[in-house]
């Protein structure tokens, strides 16, 4: 296979990651990642890599649009980095010792968690009051409703929240996602912020979380520029295509029939993991 024809599978294959990514609101990560594995045998550890540099790029597009309208939350989210960030390094650190098959089984599974996560229905929490703890650190705040109206909320379970996130960066950093699904639990299920806030939130620091990671496995090698540019630029033009297809269409729809796709390729990650084909 040439160059020229790799590079072009390459961002094709990303561009569909991305869109997929997008509409199943999990992210291009977890589709490029097995593309370039199971599809174009990528050693798991360039992929991881590839993936980080792609989340960069997809987090710091939309990150920026969240934080101009004025919904998420930035003393939250730089707080609970602090978390992420440490779990990222760690988790980065694992990946470079672990044995590929290993990291194949782990994705798969964290796959299954997030398409599953992805169906359940969210429920819109709106706490009036926050915790002493959350107080102290002036964690609550307020987003904008559809007629720009100031809608407060409080927070709760800060150690809760903290420690979650810490696993959150862990996962990113050892497996190369957003890990998206672990940060809107923390911030929704044990901080109880509102959804909205707490699915932006999210966005904002999954480019900071995955920074941090990328650093890492720079340092190991396992970043290459041919896999990585023409996956990164697939993965934001496939995001952006498919947020704009999600306006025009049923999204609950959507999301199942992409939550059964990405099912059947963490069936077939984790059989690759377990008969040493990673």
């Amino acid at each position: 296979m040439t160059v020229l024809l790799f590079t072009l599978i390459m961002f094709a294959g990303a561009f569909a990651a991305g869109t997929i990514g997008s509409l199943s609101g999990l992210g291009g990560g977890i589709i490029i990642i097995p593309l370039l594995t199971i599809g174009l045998g990528v050693d798991i550890h360039y992929a991881i890599g590839a993936a980080l540099v792609s989340v960069i790029a997809t987090s710091s597009g939309s990150a920026a649009a969240y934080v101009r309208e004025g919904i998420t939350n930035m003393r939250l989210g730089i707080f609970l980095e602090i978390a992420t960030t440490l779990g990222a390094v760690s988790g980065a650190l694992i990946a470079s010792i672990a044995p590929g098959s290993l990291i194949a089984v782990l994705f798969g599974l964290t796959l299954i968690f997030s398409s599953i996560n992805s169906l359940r229905k969210k429920e819109e929490h709106l706490l009036t009051r926050s915790s002493p703890l959350a107080q102290k650190l002036k964690l609550n705040g307020s987003y904008p409703d559809e007629n720009g109206k100031p809608i407060a909320y409080g927070t709760k379970n800060v150690l809760g929240g903290f420690g979650m996130m810490g696993l959150a960066g862990m996962m990113s950093g050892l497996l190369g996602i957003g890990s998206g699904a672990f940060k809107v639990i923390a911030m929704d299920n044990i901080m109880k912020i509102p959804f909205k806030v707490s699915t932006t939130t999210s966005n904002f620091m999954m480019g900071v979380t995955a920074i941090a990671s990328t650093v890492i496995y720079l340092q190991k090698g396992y970043i290459q520029p041919a896999i990585c540019m023409p996956t990164m630029i697939g993965v934001l033009f496939g995001s952006m295509t498919g947020s704009r297809i999600l306006l025009r269409s049923n999204p609950q729809k959507l999301r199942l029939f992409f939550a059964i796709l990405i099912l059947l390729l963490a069936i077939n990650m984790i059989y690759n993991g377990l008969f040493g084909k990673m």
